[in-house]
């Protein structure tokens, strides 16, 4: 029997609380992240010969550095632990769908709609931060108040679309290889879970950079500003110097 979605598998159920397939390999992706991390720092080093595990961090760190500095056009180390992670958790459990008995916690509606809820309260969250309460909230009001509305439901929107986008991929690319190792010989559905692995990164790595996208949106509005502010102080600067040279000469 092909399950739809791991949520359906139960391992465990006492009364009202349940253990099932995505709660197991949430956590057994966490596990596994977390330990991950900790074998690849726990001997840094600066000098060469550096280990596997180093080089291999400082290639994806490096990596997602450069794409958030490229979209942002800012620090990219104020955004990188969240968008980071975003990443690195969603690629993990659609890779491991390679191993037997693995079902991806992405395949799970719950699983990203979660992820979709983080990206919805970050963006505020770094929006705040970069430009305060009164100053985040006023791009809701640009080009007019009557936009409020059309703002707020464009934030909910863009959110269910984080979560089914990634949920429909992933959930039907493992159906669909689920089905035709049933019904087809060995080597089509090795070919198309190499296909499904693909596209599990590219799903991780679209996911990451909407949500990139989304917080720089809300950031860079207050950067805009300063740079606004700058420019235009920077154009009474020299306007101010003359004058004061004026009445320097006059008073002579």
């Amino acid at each position: 029997m092909v399950e739809i979605t791991p949520d359906a598998i139960v391992f465990w159920k006492s009364g009202y609380f349940s253990l099932n397939a995505t709660i197991v390999f949430t956590w057994m992706v966490m596990v596994l992240l977390a330990l991950t991390a900790w074998l690849a720092t726990r001997r840094l080093s600066i000098e060469p010969p550096l280990s596997r595990w180093q080089n291999l961090l400082e290639i994806i760190v490096t990596y997602m550095r450069n794409q958030i500095r490229e979209i942002t056009m800012q620090d990219s180390d104020r955004y990188l632990p969240f968008v980071g992670t975003l990443f690195l958790f969603i690629s993990v459990s659609n890779l491991l769908g390679i191993v037997p008995g693995y079902y991806p916690p992405t395949a799970s509606l719950s699983t990203t709609a979660a992820l979709a809820v983080c990206v919805f309260f970050a963006v505020p969250i770094y929006g705040i931060a970069q430009q305060g309460l009164i100053g985040y909230l006023k791009h809701y009001s640009q080009p007019s108040v009557f936009m409020v509305p059309f703002h707020i439901i464009g934030e909910l929107s863009r959110t269910l679309s984080l979560a089914v986008r990634l949920f429909g991929n992933i959930m039907s690319g493992t159906m669909i290889i689920a089905i035709l190792l049933l019904v087809t010989p060995l080597f089509v559905p090795i070919i198309l879970q190499a296909l499904g692995l693909l596209i599990g990164l590219v799903q991780a790595y679209i996911f990451a950079i909407l949500a990139t996208v989304y917080i720089a949106s809300a950031t860079r509005v207050y950067e805009g500003k300063e740079q606004s502010d700058k420019e235009q102080s920077d154009k009474k600067q020299p306007d101010k110097e003359q004058s004061d040279k004026q009445e320097y000469k006059g008073g002579i």
